[in-house]
């Protein structure tokens, strides 16, 4: 028996090693696609996105590591093979669902020593809106050399039962850093608060804009509710709508509609902000709070957001609840004690560089 079992270990850590093919020179290559903007007039136009700003944190990581690593932002399925000839890696990391499966027939063939990971930065209840996800994931399987990954545990159990083959775990990383920055000069009688991120239904604006303008009303002060209103997703018109409508009637308050901003310009605007919202019904992550946190902005989420600290998380379907929410994590900024959801940010990260280090020096990953 027990020479059974060691046997089986064995064979294990094999298949394991032949999946990720790692050598001592892994070289890692992220791709992701360009975003286009759905707002009109000269903010439609290509842009960035969460999941470029996401990939490049773990690209820039793995190149402070010592794994040489590189990132590039293209148009479709038929720039990668350009990108791929050019920089020649070992490992590829598509970045979300957006590359047609068949295309692997291709790829595959013509670099049969690669591995390809597809990258999900999505739950289940957001992947249940798009049409073809689990068409794709179930067809990207089929090729020997195409793995799936995801950046949340929630969807790494229920993928795991499902699918013939294991899932990696690739979470998000972020660079965070220690500073206690707070020289942004608030505007007297005002209350700044940010819903930032794409308009779609499971981001759930309307609630969050509700329950900050009933704490806005009961401290006397106007609210400027800050959204991005040029990336609208997912039949996120009706949500954007709402939004008009609730501020156009309740006029002492004001909606403030930005486009999309670059991730420097839009780390300015945040830190300018008095709270983030992120009362989300789904999450995998969410960039927005990252950025927030590590720019000593105070945080209100929803339990989807695993790594904040639990009193900071409201439900999302109780307006009253994050009311007492938006208050407290107010008044935990006033003493300072926001500074917690910044260990708890450094902590995570530091998890998420162990696990990407292990995957491409040791050959090891956790399905």
């Amino acid at each position: 028996m027990i020479l059974f079992n060691t046997l089986a270990t064995l064979s294990g850590y094999l298949y394991v090693k032949h999946i990720m093919n790692i050598k001592h020179s892994p070289k890692v290559l992220f791709v992701c696609k360009k975003r286009q903007s759905s707002g009109p007039g000269p903010y439609a136009k290509l842009t960035s996105s969460g999941l470029l700003n996401s990939a490049t944190f773990v690209n820039n990581m793995l190149n402070k590591n010592g794994i040489e690593s590189h990132i590039v932002d293209i148009i479709d399925n038929n720039s990668i093979d350009s990108e791929v000839h050019k920089f020649r890696p070992t490992h590829v990391v598509i970045e979300a669902l957006w590359v047609v499966p068949n295309k692997f027939d291709i790829l595959t063939k013509k670099y049969p020593k690669i591995k390809w990971i597809v990258r999900l930065h999505s739950n289940t209840p957001f992947l249940a809106n798009e049409g073809i996800a689990m068409k794709w994931i179930y067809d990207y399987s089929k090729y020997k050399n195409v793995i799936i990954s995801v950046n949340s545990q929630k969807i790494l159990r229920e993928l795991h039962g499902l699918l013939k083959k294991p899932v990696l775990y690739t979470p998000n990383y972020y660079p965070v850093k220690f500073s206690n920055d707070t020289t942004n000069i608030k505007e007297y009688g005002v209350l700044n608060i940010g819903c930032f991120g794409a308009i779609r239904p499971l981001k759930n604006h309307l609630m969050q804009a509700i329950s900050a303008i009933e704490y806005a009303n009961s401290m006397g002060k106007k609210l400027k509710f800050h959204i991005n209103g040029t990336r609208i997703e997912n039949n996120g018109n009706p949500v954007l709508k709402n939004l008009q409508s609730l501020f156009a009637n309740n006029p002492k308050h004001e909606l403030v509609e930005h486009k999309w901003l670059s991730h420097k310009d839009f780390i300015t605007l945040l830190r300018k902000m008095d709270l983030s919202l992120q009362v989300s019904f789904s999450e995998t992550y969410n960039i927005v709070t990252a950025d927030a946190v590590n720019n000593n902005v105070p945080v209100v989420v929803s339990p989807e957001i695993e790594w904040v600290a639990r009193i900071f998380k409201a439900d999302p379907t109780n307006s009253k609840g994050m009311l007492h929410k938006i208050r407290l994590a107010l008044v935990f900024k006033f003493f300072g004690l926001h500074f917690i959801n910044k260990l708890l940010l450094y902590c995570d990260s530091k998890k998420a560089e162990s696990i990407w280090l292990k995957y491409f020096k040791k050959g090891e990953y956790t399905y």
